[in-house]
């Protein structure tokens, strides 16, 4: 007889076994968002504060009154028109080219069999190992040395002081990291793709720009946005390679907000707010194909 039948043909209800690691899991992303949150809330939270409230009530304590204050005054004071344009100037190119010369190296090393592709994709890689740092003294004696750079590109035939040396430093440290994920990328496409478009007579270059890049743009859009941050976000080589106060980029602009014996720490919170607004916007914009491209190499291969 089942026990279906001795209880009077009523089964007794099973319980329900716990997900002990998915509750695990849950809380343990729930309390890594929550880190992740706090600073950007307190920073928020700091911005909106006018100072002298701040020191009469000290940090951790409710506001007296809230105000957009600190964000003019950042704006303003800190140039941050000037800043934000000559940091796009140098960011937008930088990741367009960055991510064509990529794609096109990608492309070679990974859908053709030639005596050195592995020895090519290996140089690039290594660049990525190389601490900038150690190439301060060399670099700079470069970019004060050459000469005769075309006017659209140098006012004074020197890549010093000039957008065009940074966006090019820029491009040549970010093309190893980027040819390194396309290439892994492209091994994964099939190679009838590539072997039908030469049988039907397509170019190298046309099976690139029609065949390839169209497959390759979950791993592009989240390339961009990476790189967008990364460039965006540099001080190192803008400092070193660029003297001018009004060419150097966004981040330096937070120095106008620090004095030389105080620091408005209200108005440095908004200064790095309205910094990190454009990565933002462009990390909202790319979001889909970002998240896509990260979960690419888990669903294919």
């Amino acid at each position: 007889m089942t026990a279906a039948t001795q209880t009077g043909g009523i089964a007794a209800p099973r319980k329900r076994r716990r997900n002990v690691p998915g509750i695990a899991l849950y809380a343990f992303l729930t309390f890594m968002a929550i880190v992740w949150l706090v600073p950007l809330a307190w920073a928020v939270y700091t911005a909106l504060r006018p100072f002298a409230d701040t020191q009469q009530r000290g940090y951790i304590s409710l506001p007296g009154s809230l105000t957009l204050d600190n964000f003019l005054t950042a704006w303003s004071q800190g140039e941050f028109a000037l800043h934000f344009a000559s940091t796009l100037i140098v960011t937008v190119p930088a990741v367009i080219v960055t991510l064509l010369v990529a794609s096109m190296i990608a492309f070679a090393v990974s859908r053709f069999s030639w005596r050195f592709n592995l020895v090519v994709l290996l140089i690039f890689v290594a660049g990525n190992l190389l601490p900038p740092q150690v190439l301060i003294v060399p670099l700079f004696k470069i970019y004060t040395a050459i000469k005769g750079v075309p006017e659209p590109l140098s006012d004074n035939g020197l890549l010093y002081d000039q957008f065009f040396g940074v966006f090019l430093i820029n491009v040549v440290f970010q093309v190893g990291f980027c040819v390194l994920v396309l290439s892994n990328y492209m091994k994964t496409l099939s190679h009838e793709l590539t072997e039908a478009a030469l049988v039907d007579g397509a170019s190298v270059l046309r099976i690139w720009g029609a065949v390839i890049m169209p497959l390759c743009r979950p791993a592009l859009a989240a390339l961009a946005t990476l790189e967008f941050t990364f460039i965006y976000n540099d001080f190192f080589w803008a400092l070193l390679l660029i003297k001018t106060g009004d060419r150097r980029p966004i981040t330096s602009a937070l120095n106008n907000l620090q004095g030389q014996f105080f620091t408005n720490t209200n108005l440095l919170a908004a200064g790095a707010l309205l910094a990190a607004v454009p990565t933002i916007l462009v990390f909202m914009a790319l979001q889909r194909y970002f998240i896509s491209g990260l979960s690419l190499g888990a669903t294919k291969g």
